[in-house]
């Protein structure tokens, strides 16, 4: 059986924006996935972590940064065929005061780690967009209209970084969007969309 890594954030742990409970494993986007790879002869190592960045340290949660997590993890679940990668809305946060390049940076360490690691390929995923009015009353103060801006930016700048490092590349905003509910987590309809995308990147690239 070949392992799958999974590592992002509140979207890849399976956050319920109505609740803030997990989605269980047959809604989040991970356990779908695996269930369609299964046949294959491949399993999916979850490791989504809420309020997870790729490098920022987070002054109000401790043990955040994607960097100082990922070597362990590529070691503890080797060998390892694909690493899905999809970090970046947490790095949106105002207090942070990153820009798309700045971003781009940390998703270029991450993917140093794995090559370092291994011969794991890499499916580079830029997250959802964080839906506007995230950042009123009720909803998610981190985050503000900016933050909106930014992360429609991530896209392109985790595109041009797949194209310029080699990796396979998937725009989770073609086929997601967040909840009502909370602006900033997808709901159900969005983890089985997401599911259905990163299964058929994998499947085309290992049916080669």
């Amino acid at each position: 059986m070949k392992t799958i890594l999974c590592f992002g954030d509140s979207n890849t742990y399976g956050l319920n924006p109505r609740d803030k409970s997990r989605f269980d494993y047959n809604t989040r986007w991970t356990g779908i996935l695996e269930q369609k790879l299964l046949q294959y002869g491949f399993r999916v190592a979850e490791e989504g972590l809420c309020g997870r960045t790729t490098v920022f340290p987070d002054e109000l949660r401790t043990n955040r940064r994607g960097v100082d997590v990922l070597p362990f993890l590529l070691e503890t679940h080797s060998p390892v065929e694909y690493v899905v990668l999809m970090l970046g809305t947490n790095d949106c946060k105002t207090r942070f005061q990153a820009t798309p390049y700045i971003i781009g940076n940390g998703i270029k360490q991450l993917v140093k780690q794995i090559r370092n690691a291994g011969n794991a390929k890499i499916l580079v995923v830029s997250p959802i967009h964080l839906a506007h009015g995230v950042g009123e009353n009720g909803f998610d103060p981190e985050f503000n209209e900016d933050s909106v801006l930014l992360s429609k930016q991530l896209k392109q700048e985790f595109y041009e970084i797949s194209q310029s490092e080699n990796c396979l590349f998937l725009a989770a905003s073609d086929w997601s969007a967040p909840s009502e509910a909370d602006r900033e987590h997808m709901d159900e309809t969005g983890h089985h969309a997401l599911a259905e995308a990163v299964f058929n990147v994998l499947y085309n690239d290992f049916k080669k």
